[in-house]
Formats: structure tokens, C-alpha cells, sequence
């Protein structure tokens, strides 16, 4: 007879596995400008809480339409990290995720470059067999930004073209 805590043990390491693979893709997606994909890692009433609370969205489709707006064009290059998870699993379909970031942006037309160390906290929700983000948003560390054309010698040598 198979021991139900066991069971209950491996069921929870494969959730937080699977909402670590979650974050992984909203990164990854971000930075790739998939847009359809990354839309498919919220909850429709999705919330979130950027920059310290500047930017509190409510709704999937408003998320999307930030993100896409600020993010979205061609000369702008970011490449966020998130380490060092701690995942709580609070029920059967909900978990709280805390995740140190780090994020490089270049905004090419502007010369701008900023640089910043925050903390991600982050609700869950199992909808269908699949974790999604109810909640996400990010409390920063450090933010740092400079004028390209003030550092001598920078020079962006390779950018990835998204479509």
C-alpha cells in the first residue's frame, strides 16, 4: 500500500517544480517578447505591483497592454533573473513564492541603461491542472540607471531582433 504522506511529499515537490518552470517562462517571455505566452502564465484577474507599488494593474489584459507598451519595442533590450526562490505551498491550488531579482534594461533610442537588485513576491493559483501568477510584483533593492553616450567606450555590439 503506497504511504499517502509520500504521495502528499512528491505532489508538493512537483508543484514547486513546476512554479519554479512558471517563473522561469514569465522571465524568459518578458525578455522575448512573447507576449501570447506570457499571457498564459496569469490568471485572468491577475494583479500586480511593479516598482515599489508605482504600477498596481488589475487584469490580464491590462498587464499585457503595460507591458507590451513600456517593454514591447525593438530597441529595447532586457534580461531579467530571478534566483534563490522560496515557495510556500498554502493549499492543494494556492502558493506564495518570494524570488531575488536581478534585471539589466537598455532602452537603445533614449541611450538609457538601468540596472536593479529587487525582491518578487508572488501569489499562485492551480486553475485547471496548471499553476498560474495571481499576483505578482517586485520591491526594490537597488535601482541604477546612466546615459550610454556619457560612458566611454560602451558600445552595444550584439542585439537579439524580436519580432
Amino acid at each position: 500500500m503506497a504511504d499517502p504522506d509520500f504521495e502528499a511529499r512528491i505532489r508538493r515537490l512537483e508543484d514547486i517544480e513546476a512554479i519554479k518552470g512558471l517563473k522561469g517562462k514569465y522571465f524568459r517571455c518578458l525578455d522575448s517578447k512573447l507576449w501570447d505566452e506570457m499571457a498564459d502564465c496569469f490568471t485572468e484577474d491577475a494583479t500586480t505591483n511593479y516598482t515599489d507599488g508605482q504600477y498596481q494593474l488589475q487584469g490580464k489584459d491590462s498587464i499585457m497592454r503595460f507591458l507590451k507598451a513600456g517593454l514591447g519595442r525593438t530597441s529595447f533590450f532586457g534580461f531579467h533573473q530571478g534566483h534563490h526562490p522560496e515557495i510556500e505551498i498554502t493549499s492543494d491550488t494556492t502558493a506564495k513564492g518570494v524570488w531575488s531579482s536581478h534585471y539589466y534594461m537598455i532602452d537603445n533610442d533614449a541611450k538609457k541603461t538601468m540596472q536593479c537588485g529587487a525582491f518578487y513576491y508572488d501569489e499562485f493559483v492551480k486553475e485547471n491542472g496548471q499553476w498560474k501568477i495571481r499576483s505578482t510584483g517586485y520591491s526594490r533593492i537597488f535601482e541604477e540607471n546612466w546615459d550610454r553616450d556619457e560612458t566611454r567606450g560602451l558600445n552595444l555590439v550584439a542585439a537579439r531582433q524580436f519580432e
